[in-house]
């Protein structure tokens, strides 16, 4: 499922989220909605109230928004992000955050330290086999306390699937970004690809790709059952409204045998 010639996806090349996620996804991305990130704390604490008394770890942080609100609200909490650029913006607008950096599928804390882990805004799926999301999926289940709670915030693939935009494109800081959007053979990987176009004698056009394994809320649910966490809820948006074909998100609430 890779094309070969791209060097985001040739085997042995860097991975794409090392490439994305820096200077050029923050400048194209400068303002996530803080309003989204608060509900999808609000309904991780107005279904697991006990998960205020934390701490609770935050998979893939990126520049902290939702790290932010769960502080806001007086939860312990740590972020964990691999992306340099992401964790100094976070620190830069967000002193008080506290941050690690590394990898999802290696996390650098001690078994049972969590009564909570997330992972916000399809932060899941990354990696070129099913074999690395069952990794960071044990991760979850070795850091979690027993007990503990896993919310995972994954797009809908049925969702996607029915509507996908193959190309748009914007204007960002006087530059003219087009994204393209496809369903790899097979089915089960959803990429995008941003070219960033420039200015003579600037740098030539930039391309960068997002590439995410589509999990159905069925198939999450086996993946966790089987590290030993048990999907106990489901929602299909922030607003806790029930899983469909349209809804937007595929939101499991797992808790750690």
């Amino acid at each position: 499922m890779t094309d070969q010639g791209d060097p985001a996806s040739v085997p042995g090349s860097t991975p794409w989220f090392r490439r994305w996620f820096g200077e050029e996804y923050l400048r194209l991305y400068p303002h996530r909605d803080r309003d989204e990130a608060r509900d999808g704390v609000e309904l991780l604490l107005s279904r697991r109230p006990e998960v205020a008394r934390g701490p609770v770890l935050d998979l893939a942080c990126g520049a902290g928004r939702h790290l932010d609100v769960l502080s806001t609200r007086g939860v312990p909490c740590v972020g964990l992000d691999l992306s340099l650029s992401l964790l100094s913006r976070a620190h830069q607008t967000r002193p008080h955050l506290r941050l690690v950096r590394g990898d999802m599928r290696r996390l650098p804390f001690n078994p049972s330290s969590f009564s909570a882990v997330t992972s916000f805004f399809t932060s899941f799926g990354y990696f070129d086999s099913e074999e690395g999301d069952r990794r960071v999926a044990r991760e979850v289940h070795r850091v979690l306390r027993p007990g503990g709670t896993f919310f995972l915030d994954f797009l809908n693939a049925h969702s996607v699937l029915d509507q996908l935009i193959p190309r748009d494109e914007h204007v960002v800081e006087g530059r003219r970004v087009i994204q393209e959007r496809r369903v790899l053979p097979g089915g089960r990987i959803v990429e995008k690809r941003i070219r960033i176009e420039t200015e003579p004698p600037d740098d030539p056009d930039r391309t960068f790709v997002e590439r995410v394994r589509l999990y159905t809320a069925d198939e999450l649910s086996t993946l966790l059952a089987a590290v030993g966490l048990e999907t106990s809820e489901r929602f299909g948006d922030y607003k806790g409204g029930a899983p469909s074909p349209a809804s937007p998100r595929a939101i499991i609430v797992a808790r750690a045998r």
